[in-house]
């Protein structure tokens, strides 16, 4: 499966309830569960959504709680617990931090995952930011953009058709241990995430494809054509995603205060503004509406794959 597929845009969107931080949770979702995030996915399949993403932090320091939180759901069990919930769309890791485990446990997850999922998975990685989390695991914090690097390629490997896979590295060194179920994919989607100028590298030169973080829209098309330059430097081929967090949206007309930088209004008026990023050469947009319960959520989902969707071309 491509992404985006040929010739149309593609959309897909962060779970809710799985990461709480209060940079962006609803209120609402302090008090959903699993039953929620059923439904949730369940109406991103029916509303054409490319992927659901879920988030990766092993624990919250006292010092970020207060804005983090703590509520960070596990990525690998969450997606799998959808799999057989949904029929058609994608299971992302946004993102991982791959860095916190040897690649051989990261592959051996993955790799039952998108077996279980009849290869449905798409593997963001990113450095991490959280101190604490590297020190409590033995990871130097201080090293972990030199290990992502390195676990990038050593899941590149994992995660390949070789039942024995190998990799001899000056972190990682291993072979002659088989691993299976393999992969139903041949190839599994790797999407770097991070906007640093050592993130962007990474995802033009290691990656499939590019999940930025936090850029404003007026800061992508320099992005991207950095990603551009050092994909022709590095003389790497094949496909490659370019991906967007967009605004925060609400389809219609809201009766509550939904803040000043949502995208409100019409199903054309939120369409006009989106296509201003398949014109900068994003190929996926990740949205996220804003909400007041499950049901407000999944009728905006729904309302977004029915009237905006088929305009963003």
């Amino acid at each position: 499966m491509q992404i985006p597929p040929e010739g149309q845009p593609a959309y897909g969107m962060q779970l809710p309830i799985q990461s709480q931080s209060t940079l962006y949770a609803e209120p609402w979702e302090a008090g959903a569960g699993p039953d929620d995030l059923v439904e949730i996915a369940r109406a991103a399949d029916t509303a054409g959504f490319a992927y659901l993403a879920s988030c990766d932090h092993v624990g919250v320091p006292r010092r970020l709680a207060p804005a983090m939180g703590t509520v960070w759901y596990d990525p690998v069990a969450t997606l799998a617990f959808l799999v057989p919930v949904t029929r058609r769309v994608r299971l992302l890791s946004h993102v991982a931090v791959v860095g916190l485990r040897h690649p051989l446990v990261t592959a051996k997850q993955y790799a039952t995952l998108d077996h279980l999922s009849g290869g449905r998975l798409i593997l963001g990685v990113g450095a991490g930011h959280v101190r604490e989390e590297f020190e409590a695991l033995g990871v130097d914090f201080g090293r972990r953009g030199a290990v992502l690097d390195e676990c990038v390629d050593a899941l590149r490997a994992a995660l390949g058709p070789d039942e024995f896979p190998s990799h001899h590295g000056k972190l990682y060194d291993f072979e002659g241990l088989g691993q299976r179920p393999r992969p139903a994919q041949e190839r599994v989607p790797v999407w770097v995430g991070g906007s640093s100028p050592a993130a962007v590298r990474r995802a033009a030169v290691r990656g499939d494809g590019w999940l930025p973080q936090g850029d404003p829209r007026e800061r992508l098309p320099e992005q991207i054509a950095r990603i551009g330059r050092l994909r022709e430097e590095a003389g790497a081929t094949g496909p490659f995603t370019v991906g967007a967090i967009t605004e925060p949206l609400y389809v219609g007309t809201p009766g509550w205060q939904v803040g000043r930088r949502t995208l409100t209004g019409s199903a054309e008026a939120i369409a006009e503004s989106l296509r201003a990023y398949g014109a900068m050469g994003v190929d996926q947009i990740q949205v996220r509406f804003r909400s007041r319960s499950r049901s407000e959520l999944t009728d905006q989902m729904a309302a977004f794959g029915v009237g905006v969707a088929p305009l963003l071309g």
